[in-house]
């Protein structure tokens, strides 16, 4: 268990912005340890988790049932699955929710990282001008949408990306595979670098 002494270990157990701690005390760790740290604690999900305030991870069943957006007070939604053959924004009119398509593949040769910037905006836009949510998913709410929301965390928020997992990993499993965990790590340590000029 001496690999789990190298996190940080947060008691919260419902969303809550955290003050960030020095980055440089945080380990940047290879994609092999990252995919440890993913396979413990939570590893259950339901078709939404609320993961930070007002944020929300899940699948594309929670996406296409209006009446639980409705519930959950959804106004945005980041569809990391896009596709041309199934519903967009055009399901979404007259429902006042705002949408953004990415259209990414769950491949590990797939780039993710030109989205990092744009949906870490969209997400925060969303965050700021609504009294409502966001809703990220994609297919199952655990590698694509994942990647968006631990890139928006790190970008917006300035955790690392051990602290982005942690703090997702509070409240739904999650798994991004391991071509995203390696352009995550790529983010993090562009963000520490830009954190020390």
């Amino acid at each position: 268990m001496a690999f789990m002494s190298r996190f940080y270990r947060t008691g919260s157990r419902s969303p809550s912005r955290r003050t960030h701690e020095d980055p440089t005390s945080h380990p940047i760790l290879s994609v092999f340890e990252l995919e440890r740290l993913l396979y413990t604690g939570k590893t259950a999900c339901n078709h939404a988790d609320e993961v930070w305030p007002g944020l929300y991870l899940g699948d594309q069943d929670i996406a296409a049932n209006r009446r639980e957006l409705t519930r959950l007070c959804i106004t945005h939604i980041l569809n990391a699955s896009h596709s041309k053959w199934r519903g967009g924004a055009e399901y979404y009119e007259g429902t006042g929710i705002c949408y953004l398509g990415i259209e990414a593949h769950d491949s590990p040769t797939f780039d993710m990282s030109p989205y990092f910037y744009p949906a870490a905006d969209f997400i925060h836009q969303a965050l700021i001008e609504s009294r409502g949510g966001i809703l990220v998913h994609c297919a199952v709410g655990v590698s694509r949408s994942a990647t968006l929301v631990l890139a928006y965390l790190m970008i917006r928020h300035h955790l690392t990306l051990v602290e982005a997992i942690k703090t997702v990993k509070d409240h739904r499993g999650i798994i991004p595979n391991r071509g995203f965990l390696r352009q995550l790590v790529a983010l993090d340590n562009s963000l520490r670098l830009k954190r020390r000029a």
